[in-house]
């Protein structure tokens, strides 16, 4: 190979009744693979035949080869043999793990280039394509219906899941172990569609795909594939994965991004984010509560704000803020300096707290007679999606939005108001915010509409049509600030009197 690769590579050929192929696909294997650190991992699926025997019987024919020959006692298919073997790249470990087939359809001359792709590209996954090059697929012996469906479905799924891969159903794959090993692969399908929920998983993750261009060969493992059950089952999972990102289905499977990365900025577009940002006040002062990734907070400083921040875990940028602190917001007893900034933020907070009620009523008492802006958003459960899915028995949560998996309490225009208003908080301004339409489906004139659409039905009903609600408030004094005052005030009138006697 041109340059060095110090990974540990594990060559993992699927095999079922692959008797009459096995030993080719072995010869084929390039001499400069056997120079890396490598492992050859062949699993036989319970074939009908002798392929497990003839693996066995052959290993003294390759003594530059590293192999270890596997049996499954009971057929896991397509995807369950994928699964034990990506497994076994984990458990060993492995740097790297590249697939073959058994059946020779994917050339093993390729392995070397593949190999290195994956090395000095840096990818977390290499996909050998043949519908990179025109038609060189149908030369190879693809058939025509077979390349067209390809085509029709590798279109589809780059519609739903914004890439642009040339083919998704090549099984000649090459993958980092490590990012294999940070998705939830053992609960995809043990079917044919296990290479496409893996390539989604990939793709959820915000993973590097790339491609290379490879020959075709059809050998005798496409005789098991059924071709409409196939593209039935990948769009399936496709459009699944696509309403699991807009939080109107979930799926395990595909919930791959975890914490405060899965949050994104919404700015651009009537928004909670961007009403916040519109609400608080050049150079102000900011306390940005449950900061997350402090999205709005690097926005805030753009604006020339003192912004700090609490939340459990570190955000992404926080030596860009002023301060930050980390805290359990479930904790009552944690104080918050609230009497020393202009603004508090609690944006999309308070629906992940236990108690609420009691961290509202806190903040309060920490302004201590200032009268900071508490700016506030939650999602409203009354939303008129909600309301259908229950009138069908669902109620679904999801990555994100308003039964986001964190939530721990359920808001509507009323129930948010009242938590406000019986902590003693002078409500300043409640309005309703439309659902991020280009957040699910991106910046476009489809997006612009639903938004123009959903805006018009808010003025007309906010608590039906509202998909989050946006709350401006002040805290009131407390009993004690109140006394204190009095106190003070007598004082002051008393000695005003006295003077005026003298």
């Amino acid at each position: 190979m041109s340059e060095a690769i110090s990974e540990k590579i594990l060559i993992f050929i699927v095999a079922y009744n692959s008797e009459k192929t096995i030993l080719d696909v072995l010869k084929r294997i390039p001499p400069s693979v056997a120079k890396l650190d490598h492992q050859i991992l062949i699993i036989d699926d319970a074939s009908k035949d002798t392929t497990f025997d003839t693996a066995v019987d052959s290993l003294n024919q390759f003594n530059d080869l590293s192999i270890k020959v596997l049996f499954n006692p009971e057929n896991q298919d397509y995807g369950g043999n994928r699964k034990i073997g990506y497994h076994y790249a984990i458990e060993y470990g492995f740097d790297i793990v590249v697939v073959l087939h058994g059946s020779g359809q994917y050339a093993p001359e390729y392995l070397e280039k593949i190999i290195t792709t994956l090395v000095h590209g840096k990818a977390d996954a290499v996909v050998g394509s043949r519908m990179m090059k025109g038609f060189d697929a149908l030369r190879g012996g693809m058939p025509f219906y077979r390349f067209v469906g390809n085509k029709i479905l590798t279109g589809l799924q780059n519609r739903f899941l914004g890439c642009q891969l040339s083919e998704f159903h090549s099984g000649y794959r090459a993958y980092r172990v490590k990012s294999l090993s940070e998705i939830p692969f053992e609960l995809n399908t043990n079917d044919f569609h296990f290479d496409t929920e893996i390539l989604i998983q990939f793709l959820l993750k915000k993973y590097k795909i790339m491609e290379i261009p490879i020959p075709t060969y059809y050998g005798l493992e496409t005789s098991h594939v059924n071709g409409l059950q196939y593209a039935w089952d990948v769009m399936r999972e496709t459009i699944k994965s696509r309403l699991h990102l807009m939080s109107l289905f979930y799926e395990r499977k595909f919930d791959v991004r975890q914490g405060i990365e899965k949050y994104e900025l919404k700015q651009g577009y009537p928004s909670s984010h961007e009403y916040a940002i519109n609400e608080v006040g050049d150079k102000a002062s900011v306390l940005d509560i449950g900061c997350g990734n402090s999205l709005v907070g690097m926005e805030l400083l753009r604006k020339g704000c003192h912004v700090e921040a609490i939340d459990y875990e570190d955000p992404k940028d926080k030596h860009k803020l002023k301060k930050f602190t980390r805290m359990d917001l479930d904790d009552m007893t944690a104080s918050i300096p609230v009497d020393k900034f202009d603004c508090i933020l609690l944006l999309d907070v308070l629906e992940h707290l236990n108690e609420p009620e009691k961290f509202v009523y806190n903040l309060r008492a920490l302004s201590r007679g200032k009268c900071p802006q508490i700016i506030v958003s939650v999602p409203n459960i009354g939303f008129f999606i909600m309301r259908i899915q229950l009138l069908f028995g669902r109620f679904s949560y999801g990555i994100r939005g308003i039964l986001d998996l964190g939530h721990r309490r359920l808001f509507t225009y009323r129930t948010i108001q009242d938590i406000f208003v019986q902590a003693g908080f002078k409500i300043l301004e409640v309005k309703g915010i439309p659902a991020p339409y280009p957040l699910a489906i991106g910046e476009n004139a489809l997006s612009r509409v639903l938004l123009g659409i959903n805006q018009f039905l808010i003025r007309l009903s906010p608590r039906l049509f509202s998909y989050q609600i946006f709350l401006t408030a002040t805290p009131l004094p407390t009993l004690d600030e109140l006394l204190k005052v009095n106190l003070e005030s007598s004082q002051t009138r008393i000695d005003q009197l006295t003077q005026s006697e003298k």
